[in-house]
């Protein structure tokens, strides 16, 4: 009784790559369409992960223990203000290690007094804490904070914003301030934790309640807790500052808002991802339309195989196996795509470099899967030729 017929583990790869080095312009377009896919795939993902990891890098920096606590609404609807004692309440909270606050006042801001009465910008003026900025992490681009000497006197420190709307670039520029003039003394740099700062112009609370009779009430107040206490110390922010109506108490954190900003990303990265994975499906049905051209062109060769004694399996295997190369050369050169879109993007953008490793193998684990898939109905048509039908055609 004949041995039936084997192939070998080398003979396998020898003959999986005859289609490939027989037709290289059709095996490399074929090969790019599965890349493209997959190069889509990986930079989404690697964008997406850089820009994470520098959004974690900034919180890290940054601190997410900040908390901020604003005046709300009653239960029937009425705007509340925060007591003058708001930020000596807050201190004395077990876990707060450091609280400042802010107060919006009733008046405008422009360059000079000359200006257009109803060209506001946007701008806020605000009574400033001297500790604010430590609290929440800001810091003077140019010039100087508000001090003892200046908090008493018609200084104005300006938010980045605030001072790109006046024009103002350097310290020692005066602005119209509420009916006065008063004299920038300080220019601060984008402050991420808390924006609204971005539009202000800030000023001390002894000049404030000379000029505009501020009475003590801040508006917004800010604390840094320790931070296994954070969730403790925003439960009784509320009821520590209005003890007969807490829930007039609106408290948040700020970090709250850059992950959800966050999310968002990551929603538009689910849709990047969707049209990665269209596109890879295209590269697959590229593939399938190759192998299928390939069996059609070579069913003499396949003719003359199964009669020097080649059987169904020998054909199905050879095929299968020059698809599933055919992929897998889609998917390495598509990751290392991939890899340097995303090094360039975190490059130009000064991220940190984040692409997970299972990614990698994910795409590569794709593409493998997507060649089988495109390969297994050329292979199985092509073990199904008639020797001699092959022959005679």
């Amino acid at each position: 009784m004949t041995a039936p017929s084997r192939l070998l583990n080398r003979d396998v790869l020898r003959i999986g790559t005859t289609g490939l080095r027989t037709r290289p312009t059709r095996a490399v377009l074929s090969a790019l369409g599965i890349a493209i896919g997959i190069a889509a795939m990986i930079a989404v993902v690697g964008i997406s992960s850089s820009s994470q990891a520098r959004l974690n890098d900034e919180l890290a920096r940054l601190g997410t223990n900040l908390l901020r606590a604003t005046a709300g609404t009653d239960f029937t609807g009425k705007q509340t203000t925060l007591p003058p004692d708001t930020v000596g309440k807050v201190g004395m909270v077990e876990g707060v290690e450091r609280a400042s606050s802010t107060a919006t006042l009733p008046v405008s801001v422009y360059r000079s007094r000359l200006s257009d009465p109803a060209a506001t910008g946007g701008l806020v003026p605000m009574v400033a804490d001297r500790s604010l900025l430590d609290v929440v992490s800001g810091h003077v681009r140019t010039g100087t904070w508000l001090n003892p000497a200046t908090s008493a006197f018609p200084a104005v420190v300006l938010g980045s914003a605030a001072a790109d709307r006046l024009g103002v670039v350097t310290p020692g520029t005066q602005i119209w301030l509420g009916g006065n003039n008063f004299t920038v003394v300080g220019i601060l740099d984008p402050v991420s934790l808390a924006p609204e700062l971005d539009r202000a112009a800030l000023i001390g609370e002894p000049v404030a309640t000379r000029l505009f009779a501020f009475d003590g009430s801040p508006t917004t107040v800010y604390e840094r807790s320790a931070d296994e206490a954070v969730e403790r110390v925003r439960s009784l922010l509320g009821p520590t500052i209005a003890p007969q109506a807490p829930s007039g108490v609106e408290v948040s954190r700020p970090s709250d808002a850059l992950a959800a900003k966050n999310a968002a990303n990551q929603a538009f990265t689910g849709l990047l991802v969707g049209l990665g994975s269209v596109a890879l499906l295209v590269g697959g049905i590229g593939v399938a339309n190759t192998m299928i051209i390939s069996v059609l062109e070579r069913r003499r060769e396949i003719g003359l195989r199964r009669s020097l004694g080649a059987t169904r399996g020998h054909i199905r295997t050879q095929f299968l196996t020059e698809a599933l190369l055919l992929s897998a050369l889609g998917g390495v050169f598509g990751c290392g795509l991939g890899a340097a879109v995303t090094a360039a993007m975190a490059l130009t953008n000064r991220w940190p470099f984040a692409l997970p490793a299972e990614s990698l193998a994910i795409a590569v684990a794709a593409t493998l899967v997507i060649g089988a898939a495109a390969g297994l109905y050329p292979a199985v048509r092509a073990a199904r030729t008639p020797p001699t039908a092959a022959l005679n055609s």
